[in-house]
């Protein structure tokens, strides 16, 4: 679907180390203290290893912003889009802000007839507390210029817990293809989006 202006133009959660265990090390582990950390293991350690509760949190509101976001966009609910966003998200290169947010929402849905957004595949990385990366697949189908277009999408997400809610810092759009319904979308040119939603999409290299 359409994306923040900016997007016309992460760090994943660190997998946790685990090392050998040499007759001297499970020595020294039998006469360490259960509960204990080692430095190591902390720097190694994403919020789902520290704190699951806060973790599965984390997820699903994550998860939720994603759904919240297609069923506002097939409203054409601008004042709900934008709620889904910090405060002082970056709208292109000058500008940032809801107030900009909700005029840039404006202009993308404007030309848009029927826009319906299908969540599919979700990836979430909880860096921390109050940091999260994400993957959202997604495909939509738009009313555009009195044609049905069926887009892939892959949305590259970053999120914040801001209040005890987590949202949107920014939604990058990558295309996988737009076509019109009907049409082999491997036989279309690129689309070179977002300067037309038809085509196939940088993805697809």
């Amino acid at each position: 679907m359409l994306s923040l202006q900016e997007n016309r133009q992460r760090p994943w959660a660190l997998v946790p180390l685990v090392l050998p265990v040499s007759e001297s090390t499970s020595d020294f582990l039998e006469q360490s203290e259960p509960d204990r950390v080692s430095p190591l293991q902390s720097a190694t350690m994403s919020l789902r290893h520290t704190d699951q509760t806060a973790w599965l949190d984390a997820c699903e509101q994550i998860r939720q912003l994603a759904s919240r976001y297609a069923v506002a966009m097939g409203r054409h609910d601008i004042a709900a889009l934008a709620q889904l966003f910090v405060d002082d998200v970056q709208v292109g290169r000058h500008s940032t802000g809801r107030d900009a947010l909700r005029a840039d929402f404006e202009r993308q849905l404007a030309p848009l007839g029927m826009a319906v957004l299908h969540v599919t595949n979700q990836v979430i990385d909880v860096e921390d507390g109050d940091h999260a990366t994400g993957v959202v697949g997604t495909r939509a189908e738009l009313e555009l210029d009195g044609q049905l277009i069926v887009q892939l999408i892959e949305y590259h997400d970053t999120y914040e817990r801001r209040h005890d809610d987590w949202l949107f810092t920014r939604r990058k759009h990558r295309l996988w293809y737009g076509a019109p319904v009907g049409t082999n979308p491997l036989d279309l040119p690129l689309a070179n989006w977002p300067a037309s939603a038809v085509g196939m999409g940088d993805l697809a290299d």
